[in-house]
C-alpha cells in the first residue's frame, strides 16, 4: 500500500516527499515512508445537481493552482485500523460526496473460483456468513455512506444466462435505483439465489450502462464499483484480442469522456495478472479512469478483520478525489454529449429450478474458461430456451461442439485445457471436435 499513486493528469510523479499540514510532529514524520500519496483539490466550491441527486465531490478550501508541483500532494497513512478512519481521511484529502453505481458479476466462473479463498464454494453461496461480494458491498457501504446525500444506488447485474457479455439486468423490475446499502445487499441476497450463472466476461456493458447514467444525471461525476471473480475473457489466439477484450477496452476509454471513475474490485482465487496490468495497456484518455484492486490479497493478510477492511477501503478508493480533480482539468464535468448509448437493463432474473453442482469435480487449467472465440458466445433467448440441452454446461452460452473419450460433450471453448472431465472425473484422454450444422 506504500506505492505512490499515478498522477491523473499524466505529470511525472515527483519522489521528493511532502509533509501534510498535519504532520508536524515526529511521529508523523517517522510514518512518510508508508504513506500513499494524494493531489489536493482545487477551491473551486460545491458543483451542485438539480433535483434530488445533488451529490458531488467538492474541492478543499485552500487552492492548489499556484503552487509548485511538489506543493500539489497531502500524505494520506495506510496505517488506519477502521474504515472509520478511512473516511476521515477520504473527507481531508477532497471527498465531500459521491454517486454510487454498483455491477456484479454472475459469470459461471463463480462456481470454481472459490477453491482456495472461499472454501470450495460458489463465490455466490448464500449461507454460512457472507460471501466475498457482499463483504465488499458493505465494506464500501460503510466507507461511503457519510458521502452519500441521496442515498440512492443504481445496481446491475451482467454475465449470467440471460445477459452474457452483451447487457446489464437491474436489480429492480422497474429499474429503480437501491436505497441504501441495505437495500443492495438484500436484492443481491434475493438475485443469488435465482440467477443462472453463465458468461463470458466483459465489463463493457456495465461501463456503457454507467455511462448513460451519468448522462441522464447531466454529467455530474458518478463512481462505478464493479465486484468480480475473473479477468475479461481472452482470446484463443495470444496476438489478437477477444471481443469480450475490444469492447470493454473501448467502453473504458469512451468512458473517460465523461465523469465517471471505475474501480474494480477482483474477489475470488483469481488470476488476476492481466487486470493488474490492464490499465497500463489502455489507449489514451482524457484522465486516468480505471483501477484494479485484488479484495482477496487484502483480505487474506495477517491483520485484525477491522484492519483488513480498512486496507481494502482505502485500495479502492483513494484515487477517487485524483480523478475528480481530473474531470475538472479536462472539462468533463457537466459534459452532455447525447452520444452515449442508450442501455435499457433487462429485468432481475426470475427463479429457477438449479441443477446439483459440486466445484470440487472442475479442475480447469491456469487460462481454462478464460478462451473464447472472436465472436460474441451469446446466445438469444430462443435459442437459449430450445437449444437449452446443446449448451455448454460449463459456459451455458456456446453449444456443445467437443465431446471426450468419456462420451461427455463441452464447448471447445471450455474443453480445451481442461485435464479432467467435468462431469464425470476421469482423465481426458481424447477429444474430438464435433461439426454442428
Amino acid at each position: 500500500m506504500g506505492n505512490f499513486l499515478r498522477r491523473a493528469s499524466g505529470e511525472q510523479t515527483n519522489n521528493t516527499n511532502t509533509k501534510s499540514k498535519d504532520s508536524s510532529s515526529s511521529s508523523a514524520s517517522s510514518a512518510a515512508d508508508n504513506r500513499v500519496r494524494i493531489r489536493r483539490q482545487p477551491s473551486s466550491g460545491v458543483v451542485r445537481r438539480s433535483g434530488s441527486r445533488s451529490n458531488m465531490i467538492r474541492a478543499s478550501s485552500s487552492s492548489i493552482d499556484s503552487l509548485p508541483s511538489t506543493k500539489k500532494y497531502a500524505y494520506i497513512p495506510d496505517n488506519f485500523t477502521n474504515v472509520h478512519q478511512v473516511t476521515s481521511a477520504l473527507k481531508e484529502a477532497g471527498l465531500e460526496s459521491s454517486n454510487l453505481i454498483v455491477g456484479i458479476d454472475f459469470t459461471k466462473s463463480n462456481e470454481w473460483s472459490g477453491q482456495r479463498s472461499f472454501g470450495n464454494r460458489s463465490l455466490h453461496a448464500i449461507d454460512n456468513g457472507p460471501n466475498p461480494y457482499e463483504q465488499a458491498i458493505a465494506i464500501i457501504g460503510k466507507t461511503l455512506a457519510p458521502f452519500d446525500e441521496d442515498n440512492l444506488i443504481p445496481c446491475f447485474g451482467f454475465g449470467d444466462a440471460n445477459t452474457h457479455d452483451q447487457e446489464v439486468f437491474s436489480f429492480h423490475r422497474d429499474q429503480s435505483p437501491c436505497h441504501g446499502f441495505e437495500e443492495v445487499l438484500n436484492c443481491y441476497k434475493q438475485i443469488a439465489q435465482n440467477v443462472r450463472l453463465s458468461g463470458p466476461t466483459s465489463f463493457g456493458p456495465i461501463v456503457d450502462a454507467a455511462v448513460d447514467i451519468v448522462e441522464k444525471h447531466g454529467g455530474q461525476y458518478h463512481v462505478l464499483l464493479i465486484i468480480a471473480d475473473g479477468q475479461v475473457t481472452r482470446s484463443i489466439n495470444p496476438n489478437e484480442q477477444s471481443a469480450q477484450e475490444e469492447r470493454t477496452t473501448q467502453s473504458i476509454v469512451t468512458a473517460s469522456s465523461y465523469p465517471l471513475s471505475i474501480v474494480l474490485v477482483g474477489v475470488g482465487d483469481g488470476p488476476w495478472d492481466d487486470m493488474k496490468k490492464f490499465d497500463d495497456r489502455l489507449p489514451a484518455r482524457e484522465f486516468d479512469n480505471f483501477q484494479f484492486v485484488n479484495f482477496t490479497d487484502i483480505m487474506s493478510r495477517n491483520a485484525s478483520q477491522s484492519s483488513k477492511e480498512a486496507a481494502f477501503a482505502l485500495a479502492a478508493l483513494m484515487e477517487i478525489p485524483i480523478q475528480y480533480k481530473a474531470c475538472r482539468e479536462h472539462g468533463v464535468i457537466g459534459r452532455v454529449t447525447g452520444t452515449a448509448k442508450k442501455v435499457v437493463p433487462r429485468p432481475p432474473p426470475a427463479p429457477y429450478q438449479r441443477e446439483s453442482f459440486q466445484p470440487s469435480l472442475y479442475r480447469p487449467g491456469p487460462e481454462s474458461f478464460r478462451q473464447p472465440s472472436r465472436q460474441s458466445s451469446h446466445l438469444s433467448d430462443s435459442d437459449s430456451n430450445i437449444d437449452r440441452e446443446q449448451a455448454c454446461p460449463i459456459c451455458y452460452s456456446n453449444p456443445k461442439d467437443l465431446a471426450f473419450g468419456c462420451g461427455h460433450l463441452t464447448c471447445r471453448v471450455c474443453g480445451m485445457n481442461l485435464s479432467d472431465c467435468p462431469i464425470c472425473r476421469l482423465p481426458i484422454r481424447s477429444r474430438l471436435r464435433l461439426y454442428i450444422g
